[in-house]
């Protein structure tokens, strides 16, 4: 029985001192790394090219300006899968996820779910060195979400896997969010909205130890906004 090929896509910017040891623990689990830099001043984008010249599982996708990461994972996914790609991950880079969790949202596809959420927010799922604003702004938004859109309980949540044919199936171009919270939440809700069956799996999410959050006041305003325009939308048959 042939192994699905399976792609993790690595969004980067300024993460130079975490790219290598996460390409390097991902090179235990048999899948493929997608790096896509956005023009990273801190050399970001020469360490992904080196690593690429290393490892013939491991490529490299330069985009020539930081545009936030929803545009970044939709050419990251556009580019896997024209390249044959069968399962899609997508994870932060900074150790925030954890790579050894990678087989296990891949397990959980291959039972049955098309798209696996690494979950925080469900039995077996945490959150590790948090500061209490911050946990209580993540689980604020979680039941916002889940109250008013989707019962998932970590609909902001950024480890996951898809099937392909998912996001083959949820129009890629119709998503205009850019935020790193608004972007998950709509790619999920697409997918259940398509009738694709999610699986929260539980992860313990540990905030990050080197490199800077791309988390901002922004990032938080934008996916307030949206959850509600979304659900709108949807009532107006028009997603």
């Amino acid at each position: 029985m042939s192994v699905p090929r399976a792609v993790v896509c690595l969004p980067t910017y300024n993460e130079r001192e975490n790219l290598e040891p996460m390409v390097r623990a991902l090179a235990h689990h048999g899948v493929d790394v997608l790096v896509i830099d956005d023009n990273s001043p801190d050399g970001t984008g020469q360490i992904a090219d080196r690593l690429a010249a290393e490892h013939d599982w491991v490529s490299v996708l330069h985009r020539e300006s930081k545009e936030g990461l929803g545009p970044a994972y939709i050419a990251g996914f556009r580019h896997v899968l024209a390249d044959g790609a069968e399962l899609v991950l997508q994870m932060d880079c900074d150790f925030s996820h954890d790579p050894d969790d990678v087989p296990r949202l891949i397990a959980a596809v291959e039972a049955g779910a098309d798209v696996a959420l690494g979950s925080r927010y469900v039995r077996g799922g945490g959150v590790r060195n948090w500061a209490l604003h911050r946990r209580l702004l993540s689980r604020g938004a979680s039941i916002y979400t889940r109250l008013l859109l989707m019962p998932v309980h970590d609909a902001s949540g950024g480890f996951k896997c898809f099937r392909r044919e998912v996001l083959e199936s949820i129009d890629l171009e119709e998503i205009d969010a850019a935020g790193m919270v608004s972007f998950q939440v709509e790619a999920t809700y697409r997918a259940l909205r398509k009738g694709f069956r999610v699986v929260e799996v539980p992860i313990v999410f540990t905030d990050r130890t080197a490199g800077q959050s791309k988390m901002s006041r922004a990032v938080a305003l934008e996916a307030v906004w949206r959850v509600p325009r979304l659900r709108l939308t949807a009532l107006r048959g028009k997603l």
